[in-house]
């Protein structure tokens, strides 16, 4: 199969979708791997190493567009790529359909074959392309939120910590998943109270046996989230709905509660926040102020450390883009029920649930399609 690595056109997005070890393998599984000049620059690969690695250079996205019969990113398509994608050609990259409507249609009327990396799902449930990045990105929140809250980011003063004889911060992180346990453990470790909400007991459980003392864990309520929301200096909101878009459980009246100076980290953001008042920024420009409360809703939080996301996101990816180069797409879904459920949008059918609900189209069982 002719594979194309596309170099990323989202602001401030300095990752790649494959290193050249990533490339290597492809070439040697017998796959002609076309990547677009500068695609590695950002995470510190040059075009030399891409080549040495075996990949054929290419100047322009269109080219790849026209030639190859898969092509990856890790954002999703942008407008001006819209009229490029080919029928039949499957783009692989993460999605999150159900939070653009304008890109969920651009897909069905060109009738490409789409596969989410952020839907493919083990059947344990875990989301084995998704996961890295949300390692990541729950790690980064903290730090971010460390930053904001200093008095020159118009955050409210206080050491994330604190010290002797002086309290530390408190941290409300909505959602035990991977980013929420990550955010804990980074929170934790810097000293900071920590309270983690979950709707699942038998997570709660789990958290209680490897999350430090310093980091209590609550059931989620609406309840509980309006009395803790008072007392946080931090917010991280990590709940993650797969495929869907997300809930809003913190609204603009709970704002009003919230001390000033309190800073807000959505990471739930790439699926339409869990903050009603979030909106997507980028790193150029990462943060407002609604009633006081500064956001932080950055929708490409990993590409800030390119090197260790591109580096950990093909660890990830390389296996399934293997298996989808080498079989085909219709053998690919057909044998791996993983890779079934990462496919969003084929051939100009609705094949996930999740996005069909978000904007009243019709669902497609993806069988009926990959015939």
């Amino acid at each position: 199969m002719i594979v194309g690595i596309l170099k990323e056109i989202k602001p401030a997005e300095n990752r790649v979708s494959m290193t050249p070890a990533g490339v290597e393998s492809m070439v040697a599984a017998g796959h002609t791997v076309l990547v677009q000049s500068g695609a590695g620059q950002g995470s510190g690969w040059q075009d030399a190493v891409y080549a040495q690695a075996g990949g054929q250079l290419v100047a322009a996205a269109a080219e790849i567009y026209a030639r190859a019969e898969m092509v990856m990113h890790v954002k999703e398509p942008l407008p001006a790529e819209y009229d490029a994608i080919r029928p039949e050609q499957i783009v692989f990259t993460y999605l999150h359909l159900a939070a653009n409507e304008a890109l969920t249609r651009a897909l069905i009327k060109a009738r490409s074959v789409n596969i989410g990396y952020e839907t493919i799902q083990k059947t344990d449930g875990s989301l084995p392309l998704l996961t890295p990045m949300s390692e990541v990105a729950g790690r980064m929140s903290i730090q971010q939120a460390a930053k904001y809250l200093e008095m020159n980011h118009g955050g409210r003063g206080l050491l994330l910590g604190g010290v002797p004889g002086v309290e530390p911060a408190t941290v409300l992180i909505l959602g035990g998943g991977v980013v929420g346990t990550e955010a804990a453990k980074m929170a934790c470790g810097l000293g900071a109270k920590v309270y983690l909400l979950d709707k699942s007991l038998a997570r709660l459980r789990h958290l209680s046996d490897i999350l430090p003392a310093n980091c209590f864990l609550v059931m989620s309520s609406p309840e509980s989230v309006r009395r803790l929301v008072r007392e946080a200096d931090v917010v991280i909101g990590a709940v993650l709905l797969p495929g869907a878009k997300a809930p809003h459980l913190i609204t603009r009246e709970m704002l009003k509660t919230m001390r000033p100076g309190a800073v807000l980290v959505d990471v739930a953001i790439d699926q339409g926040g869990c903050f009603e008042t979030s909106r997507p920024t980028t790193h150029d420009d990462p943060v407002y102020v609604v009633d006081g409360v500064l956001h932080y809703t950055v929708a490409n939080m990993p590409g800030a450390v390119a090197r260790t996301s591109t580096l950990a996101l093909t660890n990830a990816t390389l296996p399934y883009a293997l298996e989808i180069a080498s079989k085909g797409w219709r053998r690919a879904v057909g044998e791996s029920a993983e890779i079934a459920l990462g496919a969003n949008v084929v051939l100009g059918k609705v094949t996930h649930p999740a996005v069909a609900e978000a904007f009243g189209l019709t669902y497609t069982p993806l069988d009926q399609v990959a015939q």
